[in-house]
């Protein structure tokens, strides 16, 4: 399984400001530090403070920051957030009939229990664990 990038900017955002609790951070300053456009980083920040990860406080002093603490935010949460989608093959969608092996095969169960397994190991971790092993 493969993140897409915009999970991939939700956790460098989230781990960035769980390592720098102390100050209000802002998306530039993410941005720069990471190689990444602003304005896709701006969509994700969005996102997580609709999500109620991530407090965004405006004004010429403004920025971001953790809306609570690390321990309190789960991993597992974080990527079914940001992730559209968990179909590993085609046969996971609407059209899942059109496959001439569906009669007789059991790739589809093997994969969701392999999404299941994936997801659960993120459940276990938060964003406390990540900034640990950083």
């Amino acid at each position: 399984m493969r993140l897409t990038a915009y999970t991939d900017y939700a956790m460098r955002t989230l781990i960035y400001l769980g390592v720098h609790r102390g100050r209000l951070v802002t998306i530039q300053d993410i941005a720069v530090l990471h190689g990444i456009s602003k304005n896709h980083l701006t969509k994700v920040v969005h996102q997580l403070g609709r999500c109620g990860m991530v407090e965004t406080v405006r004004g010429r002093n403004g920025g971001i920051r953790l809306r609570g603490e690390p321990h309190g935010i789960n991993i597992g949460q974080v990527v079914r957030t940001t992730e559209s989608d968990f179909e590993m093959a085609a046969c996971f969608g609407s059209s899942a009939n059109a496959c001439a092996n569906a009669p007789w095969c059991g790739l589809k169960g093997v994969l969701s229990a392999a999404t299941g397994a994936y997801l659960s190991v993120l459940d276990r971790v938060t964003l406390a664990d990540l900034i640990r092993a950083a």
